[in-house]
């Protein structure tokens, strides 16, 4: 079908060539990138199983599953949904684009003081490894036992801290108080269904994987423009680096030039979260270049953000 771009403010991204493509933007692999406020004008259903993307006029998608009613900017398209918290309610965002979920710094850290035993950790890896922003590293990461999300239950959801001036920033465009985000980390096991028209939310079950998305090699990288990957830093694991530093070891500002000896120039960041992915203990050899010179580093996979207390109880029985 066609898309109106009636009213839509377009942009030409200058394209940069990268092993023969080019890119949107780094770490992605995409030619376009249609907003919310385009969206908001037809019914939409992105089958995260199925890893299928429908578009149609209102009323020609026959979404399924448990339904709620959400709140939607007239403006932007942009989603709220009724939540809860702690038997507290909140409004958290549905952002689909996001490859992670975010809660406001307060409520981060309200709920961090109230349950130290929830897992948690400082850097930004696999997932939560985002954009490559330079604060990534400091991020705090946590794994929050249970969210009700409107029709949901989702349990052992890993969340970041939303820095206040991002979260303001988030909250303008939105046009109400909003705490936060749920991204797509907690929803890849759905087919979540957009009903614009009517101001409603599908969510139907797809399927019962839990991809091990923290179970990974502690990096954070930051994708650069010619393909390359910098290395911002290494998360600790059980108080330790998790990657060996120092001379022999990476450093900051080093490049990650391939995995196990398969070059990961010019891939997408989750291909590369893929690559440095696996099951714990398992030693992945990390190529790295520094100032023109190569050299191997042996990393094992570390289980990042342990399960919940009552999760491992479950898996015993």
């Amino acid at each position: 079908m066609k898309i109106s771009l009636v009213g839509i403010k377009e942009a030409k991204i200058p394209l940069r060539p990268v092993t023969a493509a080019s890119v949107l933007a780094p770490g992605m692999n995409a030619e376009i990138n249609l907003p919310s406020s385009l969206l908001r004008h037809y019914d939409i259903l992105i089958d995260f199983p199925g890893h299928k993307f429908s578009i149609g006029t209102p009323g020609t998608i026959h979404f399924r599953g448990p339904s709620g009613k959400v709140q939607i900017n007239a403006e932007n398209g942009l989603i709220q949904v009724p939540s809860q918290l702690e038997n507290k309610k909140y409004n958290l965002a549905l952002d689909i684009g996001s490859c992670i979920s975010f809660l406001s710094e307060d409520l981060f850290d309200k709920l961090t003081s109230a349950h130290p035993d929830w897992p948690h950790m400082t850097g930004a890896v696999g997932s939560a490894n985002m954009w490559g922003l330079e604060d990534e590293p400091k991020w705090k990461v946590m794994r929050v036992d249970r969210v009700q999300y409107g029709p949901l239950f989702l349990a052992n959801v890993p969340v970041v801290d939303f820095p206040k001036d991002r979260l303001e920033f988030f909250a303008k465009r939105a046009g109400i108080p909003t705490a936060g985000l749920i991204g797509s980390n907690a929803l890849v096991n759905y087919r979540v269904g957009l009903d614009y028209a009517h101001s409603i939310v599908y969510f139907e079950f797809g399927r019962m994987f839990n991809f091990p998305d923290f179970d990974v090699i502690g990096l954070t990288l930051r994708p650069e423009d010619d393909g390359r990957f910098t290395i911002l830093g290494v998360a600790e694991f059980e108080g330790k680096p998790s990657v060996i530093q120092g001379t022999e070891g990476v450093q900051v500002g080093d490049h990650l030039a391939a995995v196990d000896g398969i070059p990961v120039a010019g891939s997408t960041m989750g291909q590369v979260w893929a690559m440095l992915g696996g099951t714990p203990g398992q030693d992945r050899r990390l190529t790295i270049e520094r100032v023109g010179k190569q050299f191997n580093v042996t990393a094992k996979v570390q289980h990042f953000l342990a399960e919940l207390p009552d999760e491992k109880e479950r898996k015993k029985k």
